[in-house]
């Protein structure tokens, strides 16, 4: 499929139908492959969100999704799965013109991904069993899992078809009604997703979508009184702001997955520094570093800090910003020229503190108008300097060079984030210290973004709580239920 086949889905999906925003306006989705305007998008906003509120709520009490069988519903999502694939070519065009992903990186990995999120779900929520609590006999006490009702489902630019299966499957599986609100950048293939789960045979109003501005509908749905749920994943700033709405409006939970600044320890018995080195730059060079978890900092032995930095400016060499259409491109555009100009300006700081820039740090223009980046490589001693504290998002790695495993340890939980973090090592027993001793949600031992979807994904400290993936995901969307039984 090339571009002039594309049909582009531009209106909010509200209860089983395409509509215009109330207001009328729209906002311009942007390419950053080029910087060419791809559709004007329905400008969600408080009205409409209101829209989708209710019409997920009528759905949620009309009870033909919360009330039908877990094996029924479990069927409208592999069904949805299906047809994710079948649409696989459309899907992957979208994600890599709406957010500069290569197209081979979105054909192989986000589209399957989400639809196999979906299929995952599926074929799991038949398999969830309730309690019976230990009483006395002359009572029976059944403990059961219940949908929440309306769940308001915020996905960022990043992976927005990942990312939104992540939310929207769990709590479509556990009978729930969804919002989901995509990102202003990227709003293109989730209106294509809602299609799909139509057609799949999800009821009108069970998904809806409304695009639209942060300030306007993503506030509105934030401190919508019949909203239960707030599932986000973006920014600390923006995470924080959801709390406040939802202690201003109905006290809905919340859970939030806020990014990271995810280090790699490479220990002087590193079983294999080659390796080391290889998943190092994929962890910080995949998807241009726009990757929550992204290992965007290598803390390494002093004693083979030399030759881990020479291994890994070969890395940055194989990273070579391309057109995201093309095949053989494997370092896409970033979001926008906005974003560049804040990546860009992290690296000019760390200059100016006097990191040392390795190599990289400069704009690249492989598509006119595009928004494109070289591999970055910054060596610092300096722990407090922003470029090591604060979440960058683009391919810019830092490297901290460490005199023993406790300083390395004290300087991987030296910042304020705690999504992900590696260890490189032989020595199993150190391997388990530090695993233990890390302040991650997720800690890898040899190897870097191995993923699972039977494995939960969140953080600590201030890159959130609640988790993602597994089991474990369907706990955040339904509530506990107690019903006691007397047989006396």
């Amino acid at each position: 499929m090339n571009v002039s086949e594309l049909t582009i889905r531009s209106q909010a999906f509200l209860d089983g139908e395409f509509a215009p925003a109330a207001s009328g306006r729209t906002f311009a989705t942007v390419s950053p492959r080029d910087g060419r305007e791809l559709a004007q998008v329905a400008r969600g906003d408080r009205e409409d969100v209101d829209r989708a509120v209710r019409a997920a709520r009528r759905a949620f009490e009309r009870g033909d999704w919360a009330l039908a069988g877990p094996a029924q519903r479990g069927r409208v999502l592999i069904r949805l799965a299906e047809l994710m694939d079948a649409h696989l070519e459309e899907l992957a065009l979208l994600e890599a013109l709406d957010t500069g992903h290569p197209i081979g990186d979105a054909r192989a990995v986000d589209v399957p991904n989400a639809a196999r999120c979906f299929a995952w779900y599926g074929e799991a929520i038949d398999k969830v069993y309730g309690q019976i609590a230990p009483t006395a006999a002359d009572a029976l006490a059944l403990i059961s899992r219940e949908p929440l009702g309306v769940v308001g489902a915020v996905v960022p630019w990043n992976y927005p078809l990942i990312i939104a299966a992540w939310k929207l499957a769990p709590a479509l599986a556990t009978g729930n009604s969804v919002v989901l609100k995509p990102a202003e950048q990227s709003p293109l293939s989730a209106l294509a997703l809602a299609e799909l789960a139509a057609e799949a045979g999800i009821p009108p109003g069970v998904l809806n979508v409304v695009p639209g501005y942060g300030e306007e509908a993503g506030e509105a749905l934030g401190r919508h009184p019949e909203v239960d749920k707030i599932a986000f994943t973006g920014s600390v700033a923006v995470g924080r702001r959801f709390q406040l709405y939802a202690g201003e409006s109905n006290g809905k939970s919340v859970s939030l997955e806020l990014g990271g600044k995810s280090p790699q320890l490479v220990l002087a018995d590193a079983p294999d520094l080659d390796a080391a080195a290889s998943a190092i730059g994929w962890g910080i060079f995949y998807n241009a570093g726009q990757t929550c978890h992204a290992g965007s900092r290598v803390i390494v032995a002093r004693s083979i800090a030399d030759e881990l930095v020479a291994l890994l400016q070969e890395q940055a060499g194989r990273f070579v910003p391309g057109d995201p259409l093309e095949e053989s491109t494997v370092l896409g555009a970033l979001i926008s020229d906005e974003h560049l100009d804040t990546v860009i300006g992290h690296v000019e700081r760390a200059r100016a503190d006097g990191a040392r820039i390795i190599a990289g740090g400069e704009r690249c223009e492989p598509v006119p108008g595009g928004a494109y980046m070289a591999p970055t490589l910054i060596e610092t001693e300096d722990a407090s300097l922003p470029i090591v504290q604060q979440e960058v998002f683009g391919p810019v790695l830092v490297i901290q060079p460490a005199d023993d495993v406790d300083h390395a340890l004290a300087l991987a939980n030296g910042t304020r984030y705690g999504l992900a973090a590696a260890v490189w090592t032989a020595n199993i027993t150190t391997a388990g210290r530090l695993a233990r001793s890390l302040r991650a949600g997720t800690v890898w031992v040899n190897t870097f973004d191995a993923a699972s979807l039977a494995t939960p994904f969140g953080g600590m400290k201030d890159s959130g709580h609640g988790r993602d993936r597994s089991l474990q995901a369907l706990e955040a969307y339904t509530q506990c239920k107690t019903t006691w039984i007397s047989l006396a």
